[in-house]
Protein backbone atom coordinates (compact mmCIF):
# COMPACT_ATOMS: atom_id res chain seq x y z
CA UNK A 1 0.00 0.00 0.00
CA UNK A 2 1.64 3.33 -1.05
CA UNK A 3 1.06 6.38 1.40
CA UNK A 4 1.10 10.35 0.76
CA UNK A 5 -0.17 13.04 3.47
CA UNK A 6 -3.00 15.20 3.55
CA UNK A 7 -3.82 18.55 5.38
CA UNK A 8 -6.28 18.17 7.82
CA UNK A 9 -9.74 20.38 7.37
CA UNK A 10 -8.67 22.77 10.00
CA UNK A 11 -5.23 23.25 8.89
CA UNK A 12 -3.50 21.30 11.01
CA UNK A 13 -0.80 18.56 10.72
CA UNK A 14 -0.10 16.66 7.97
CA UNK A 15 -1.61 13.52 8.22
CA UNK A 16 -0.73 9.81 6.29
CA UNK A 17 -3.28 8.54 4.03
CA UNK A 18 -3.37 5.77 1.95
CA UNK A 19 -4.51 4.76 -2.14
CA UNK A 20 -6.48 2.38 -2.71
CA UNK A 21 -4.83 -0.96 -3.18
CA UNK A 22 -4.70 -1.91 -6.71
CA UNK A 23 -7.08 -5.11 -7.22
CA UNK A 24 -6.34 -8.33 -9.62
CA UNK A 25 -8.86 -10.29 -10.54
CA UNK A 26 -8.16 -14.09 -10.71
CA UNK A 27 -10.12 -17.08 -11.87
CA UNK A 28 -10.88 -20.30 -10.15
CA UNK A 29 -12.15 -22.70 -12.48
CA UNK A 30 -15.54 -24.74 -11.00
CA UNK A 31 -15.96 -28.60 -11.01
CA UNK A 32 -18.10 -29.77 -14.42
CA UNK A 33 -21.09 -29.76 -11.73
CA UNK A 34 -21.11 -26.65 -10.47
CA UNK A 35 -19.82 -25.26 -13.79
CA UNK A 36 -23.13 -26.54 -15.34
CA UNK A 37 -25.67 -24.62 -12.54
CA UNK A 38 -23.45 -21.38 -12.72
CA UNK A 39 -23.22 -21.54 -16.39
CA UNK A 40 -19.81 -21.12 -16.43
CA UNK A 41 -16.31 -22.60 -16.37
CA UNK A 42 -15.00 -20.43 -13.83
CA UNK A 43 -15.70 -17.52 -11.36
CA UNK A 44 -13.39 -14.63 -11.21
CA UNK A 45 -12.52 -13.09 -8.02
CA UNK A 46 -11.11 -9.56 -6.83
CA UNK A 47 -7.59 -9.69 -5.31
CA UNK A 48 -4.79 -8.10 -3.48
CA UNK A 49 -1.41 -8.37 -3.37
CA UNK A 50 0.68 -9.38 -0.33
CA UNK A 51 4.14 -9.42 0.40
CA UNK A 52 4.72 -12.85 -1.11
CA UNK A 53 5.06 -13.00 -4.93
CA UNK A 54 2.46 -15.43 -6.38
CA UNK A 55 0.60 -14.73 -3.70
CA UNK A 56 -2.97 -12.82 -2.95
CA UNK A 57 -5.70 -11.80 -0.70
CA UNK A 58 -9.50 -12.40 -1.66
CA UNK A 59 -11.26 -9.08 -1.70
CA UNK A 60 -15.09 -10.58 -2.31
CA UNK A 61 -17.23 -13.12 -1.74
CA UNK A 62 -17.35 -16.10 -3.77
CA UNK A 63 -20.64 -17.17 -5.68
CA UNK A 64 -19.89 -20.61 -6.62
CA UNK A 65 -16.39 -21.52 -5.39
CA UNK A 66 -15.85 -23.91 -2.55
CA UNK A 67 -13.00 -23.37 0.23
CA UNK A 68 -12.42 -19.73 0.04
CA UNK A 69 -14.11 -16.52 1.85
CA UNK A 70 -12.70 -13.14 1.89
CA UNK A 71 -9.46 -12.19 3.53
CA UNK A 72 -7.80 -16.01 2.39
CA UNK A 73 -4.57 -16.48 1.17
CA UNK A 74 -4.29 -17.88 -2.37
CA UNK A 75 -1.14 -18.95 -4.53
CA UNK A 76 -1.92 -18.20 -8.65
CA UNK A 77 0.35 -18.65 -11.76
CA UNK A 78 0.20 -16.82 -14.61
CA UNK A 79 -1.60 -18.50 -17.31
CA UNK A 80 -0.02 -17.00 -20.27
CA UNK A 81 -2.40 -18.92 -23.03
CA UNK A 82 -5.41 -17.91 -21.04
CA UNK A 83 -4.11 -14.34 -20.86
CA UNK A 84 -5.19 -14.35 -16.77
CA UNK A 85 -3.58 -15.03 -13.03
CA UNK A 86 -5.47 -18.79 -12.30
CA UNK A 87 -5.36 -20.04 -8.60
CA UNK A 88 -3.35 -22.75 -7.58
CA UNK A 89 -3.53 -23.31 -4.13
CA UNK A 90 -4.93 -22.33 -1.40
CA UNK A 91 -2.39 -20.91 1.59
CA UNK A 92 -4.13 -19.59 4.45
CA UNK A 93 -7.33 -18.60 6.15
CA UNK A 94 -8.49 -15.14 7.63
CA UNK A 95 -11.09 -16.26 9.77
CA UNK A 96 -13.95 -15.33 7.32
CA UNK A 97 -16.44 -17.94 6.35
CA UNK A 98 -18.47 -17.82 2.85
CA UNK A 99 -22.57 -18.54 3.70
CA UNK A 100 -24.44 -18.84 0.32
CA UNK A 101 -28.43 -18.53 0.08
CA UNK A 102 -30.73 -19.32 -2.27
CA UNK A 103 -33.90 -16.71 -2.20
CA UNK A 104 -37.23 -19.31 -2.99
CA UNK A 105 -39.48 -16.84 -1.43
CA UNK A 106 -39.08 -13.11 -1.90
CA UNK A 107 -40.94 -12.07 1.20
CA UNK A 108 -37.73 -13.35 2.82
CA UNK A 109 -35.79 -10.56 0.81
CA UNK A 110 -36.06 -7.91 3.70
CA UNK A 111 -36.12 -10.17 6.71
CA UNK A 112 -32.76 -11.87 5.36
CA UNK A 113 -31.67 -8.30 5.00
CA UNK A 114 -32.41 -7.61 8.24
CA UNK A 115 -31.18 -10.68 9.73
CA UNK A 116 -27.85 -10.47 8.09
CA UNK A 117 -27.61 -6.76 9.08
CA UNK A 118 -28.08 -7.17 12.58
CA UNK A 119 -25.06 -10.18 12.56
CA UNK A 120 -23.00 -7.74 10.58
CA UNK A 121 -22.35 -9.42 7.46
CA UNK A 122 -21.99 -7.97 4.64
CA UNK A 123 -23.08 -9.74 1.55
CA UNK A 124 -23.31 -9.69 -2.66
CA UNK A 125 -26.63 -10.51 -4.74
CA UNK A 126 -26.00 -11.79 -8.10
CA UNK A 127 -27.49 -10.13 -11.23
CA UNK A 128 -30.85 -12.65 -11.10
CA UNK A 129 -31.51 -10.82 -7.43
CA UNK A 130 -31.81 -14.97 -5.72
CA UNK A 131 -28.29 -15.72 -5.40
CA UNK A 132 -26.25 -14.29 -2.32
CA UNK A 133 -23.06 -14.40 -1.62
CA UNK A 134 -22.45 -14.02 2.35
CA UNK A 135 -18.99 -12.75 3.90
CA UNK A 136 -19.27 -13.71 7.64
CA UNK A 137 -16.61 -12.06 9.22
CA UNK A 138 -14.08 -13.85 12.43
CA UNK A 139 -16.15 -12.05 15.61
CA UNK A 140 -19.94 -13.53 14.26
CA UNK A 141 -21.36 -16.22 16.43
CA UNK A 142 -21.75 -18.20 13.41
CA UNK A 143 -24.08 -20.93 15.77
CA UNK A 144 -26.32 -18.23 16.49
CA UNK A 145 -26.24 -17.24 12.63
CA UNK A 146 -26.84 -20.22 11.23
CA UNK A 147 -29.92 -21.25 13.45
CA UNK A 148 -31.64 -18.73 12.68
CA UNK A 149 -30.83 -19.08 8.33
CA UNK A 150 -31.98 -22.37 9.14
CA UNK A 151 -35.27 -21.74 10.49
CA UNK A 152 -35.79 -19.45 7.42
CA UNK A 153 -34.64 -22.76 5.57
CA UNK A 154 -36.71 -25.05 7.29
CA UNK A 155 -40.04 -22.41 6.44
CA UNK A 156 -39.33 -23.48 2.72
CA UNK A 157 -38.02 -19.53 2.05
CA UNK A 158 -33.85 -19.92 1.37
CA UNK A 159 -31.84 -22.33 0.49
CA UNK A 160 -28.06 -22.80 2.52
CA UNK A 161 -25.00 -23.88 0.95
CA UNK A 162 -21.74 -23.12 3.40
CA UNK A 163 -19.38 -22.23 0.98
CA UNK A 164 -16.23 -22.20 3.04
CA UNK A 165 -16.36 -22.14 7.20
CA UNK A 166 -13.70 -20.54 8.95
CA UNK A 167 -11.75 -22.84 12.03
CA UNK A 168 -13.53 -20.68 14.70
CA UNK A 169 -16.69 -21.02 13.08
CA UNK A 170 -16.46 -24.90 12.50
CA UNK A 171 -15.19 -25.24 16.44
CA UNK A 172 -18.17 -23.20 17.22
CA UNK A 173 -20.32 -25.72 15.65
CA UNK A 174 -18.54 -28.66 17.09
CA UNK A 175 -17.46 -30.05 13.18
CA UNK A 176 -13.88 -31.25 12.14
CA UNK A 177 -11.16 -29.00 10.46
CA UNK A 178 -12.05 -31.47 7.27
CA UNK A 179 -15.46 -28.88 7.25
CA UNK A 180 -13.53 -26.22 5.51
Amino acid sequence: MSSETSSTPNGGESVPTSKPDRLYKVAFDLPDETADWAHASSERLWTGKTSVQMEVEIRNTPFYVKGIAFGDIVRVRADHERRELVFEQFVSEAGHSTVRIIIKDDDARAALDAKLRSFECSWEIDSTGYLWAIDVPPHVDYASMRAALLRVADEGKIGIEEGALARAHRDGLGLPDSAR
